[in-house]
């Protein structure tokens, strides 16, 4: 990533982040049948109530975190029962970050070691993450890592993919929810791509 862009990050207003997000037209082809289900501000307070356990919006506030904003789809209702290997839930997030450091230590010590530390604990609702791993990314212009991850609830398994990447003190990240045992780095690698190419448009004014 070249200094320039990482510089103009620190231009980015908070309000410009709602911007970055996709729209659904943007969203892989396979996916643009889907319905907006929720989307709005994710400040710290919000991020520590919907995480994993053992964050507040103090601690998310001294990582470096400022605030996000997310935008996230559902499958329609009809194809919601179909079965295992059905996409659920898809979406994308802009973070803002006080400097492209925090960004790199939210990537290490946030997303993946929380992903590796609750393999095998139960949530409040029942829910087990019971495979947390890391996947293979490629073709970000700076540091990138992935994650998939497989939970079991009263319902049954469903597995996110999940990529993090970085563009200077913005985190962008791009998930996938799917029924069952399923992996879909193609369709979230997709998605991530052109969640990156959409922050640059903003960065660099573009848009």
């Amino acid at each position: 990533m070249t200094d320039a862009l990482t510089n103009a990050t620190f231009e980015i207003s908070e309000e410009e982040l709602r911007w970055m997000v996709l729209n659904r037209e943007h969203l892989p082809e396979e996916l643009r049948d889907f319905e907006i289900f929720r989307e709005g501000i994710l400040d710290n307070a919000t991020m520590a109530e919907q995480g994993f356990p053992g964050h507040t919006a103090d601690s998310f506030s001294r990582l470096g975190r400022i605030t996000g904003y997310m935008r996230e789809f559902g499958t329609p209702k009809e194809r919601f029962l179909s079965g295992d290997g059905t996409e659920l839930v898809a979406a994308t997030v802009a973070h803002l970050f006080r400097d492209d450091k925090a960004v790199h230590r939210w990537m290490e010590d946030v997303f993946v070691k929380r992903f590796e530390e609750h393999v095998g604990m139960k949530t409040d609702d029942g829910h087990e993450i019971v495979t947390g791993e890391k996947i293979s990314v490629a073709g970000f212009h700076d540091e990138a890592v992935g994650m998939w991850a497989l939970q079991r609830g009263p319902n049954g398994h469903v597995s996110s993919t999940v990529i993090d990447f970085r563009v200077g003190r913005i985190l962008g990240v791009a998930y996938l929810v799917v029924s069952g045992k399923s992996k879909r780095e193609s369709l979230v690698e997709s998605m991530a791509a052109e969640l990156e190419r959409q922050i640059v448009r903003v960065v660099l004014g573009s848009a």
